[in-house]
């Protein structure tokens, strides 16, 4: 097993098609749409920047230029903000992409999976442990403490192995996640020895569901190669992940923080909501906005 602890690569998922967002996105990728502000895909892209990544890696597919292009540097617009002094939102412009951050970007050629999506990106992971990030996932440290992917960065140097995002779920929703069960490992960490892809509740063997943010080992890559089509006729990411579990071990670990299920309408508005009140220039009012509409029901 590769014992490199530092993580330096993220892979970012971007291929699906956001059909649960049409016809929004007919035109789009989902993964630019706003939270207040900011495009999903750019909170997490700085979750990773804050965990120390550099190298951000998209898998992208057609009709994906808008994320290549939010993340290139814009002259004309740039030149303008700073002809009209305008010196707040310059910093905002050039902060997406800092002077020290590489971004990649890798065609996945046919919709197969997320596991398919995560293979794609081999060559430029290379041999060494990475993180991927669902943008659909939007995840908050606690009271402002570190971001989720920082936590896992910090587990990962005492325990490098594949580490898997966890929360507990109501056992009505167990059918919208991959479930784990497995044998405490430290705090809030399990090792893994169980993973069931959206098992019916009679099924499941727990109630921990893996949330959008994974760091995994190179070695992933041979078993999801090697494994058959699973649910959907996709090239699913748990199969690999399980089939790891035999050769290197995987753990869990359940986070500090919110998750947001901004794949979902009422996820995304919840995030919007949540994320608009904490603004430091739209808070204020739009506080005061929600308590006009509390008084008229």
């Amino acid at each position: 097993m590769n014992k490199v602890t530092k993580i330096n690569k993220a892979v970012f998922p971007v291929a699906g098609l956001g059909t649960r967002f049409l016809p929004a996105t007919k035109a789009q990728p989902k993964e630019m749409l706003p939270i207040v502000d900011k495009p999903l895909i750019q909170y997490a892209v700085e979750e990773a920047y804050a965990a120390g990544i550099r190298h951000m890696i998209f898998v992208t597919g057609r009709n994906k230029r808008a994320i290549e292009d939010h993340f290139d540097t814009a002259y004309e617009l740039e030149s303008e903000l700073e002809a009209s002094n305008k010196d707040e939102l310059l910093r905002a412009v050039r902060a997406m992409h800092p002077d020290d951050m590489d971004c990649s970007y890798v065609r996945q050629p046919r919709s197969l999976g997320l596991g398919h999506a995560v293979l794609c990106a081999q060559p430029l992971v290379g041999n060494e442990p990475f993180a991927v990030l669902l943008a659909d996932d939007l995840m908050c440290g606690e009271d402002d403490g570190p971001s989720v992917l920082t936590q896992m960065v910090d587990v990962f140097q005492e325990i490098p192995t594949s580490l898997l995002a966890v929360q507990e779920v109501p056992l009505d929703h167990v059918q919208r996640y991959g479930i784990v069960a497995g044998k405490p490992a430290g705090d809030r960490i399990l090792k893994v020895d169980r993973m069931v892809e959206k098992p019916k509740p009679q099924d499941a063997p727990s109630r921990m569901g893996v949330a959008g943010r994974y760091i995994l080992t190179p070695g992933v890559f041979e078993h999801i190669r090697n494994n058959p089509r699973g649910a959907g006729g996709e090239i699913q990411l748990t199969d690999g992940i399980a089939k790891l579990m035999a050769t290197e071990g995987v753990h869990a670990y359940q986070y500090w923080g919110k998750r947001y299920d901004c794949g979902s309408k009422q996820g995304f508005l919840e995030a919007t909501v949540e994320l608009a009140l904490k603004h430091a220039e739209v808070g204020p009012g739009f506080q005061e906005y929600l308590r006009t509409l509390s008084t008229r029901a």
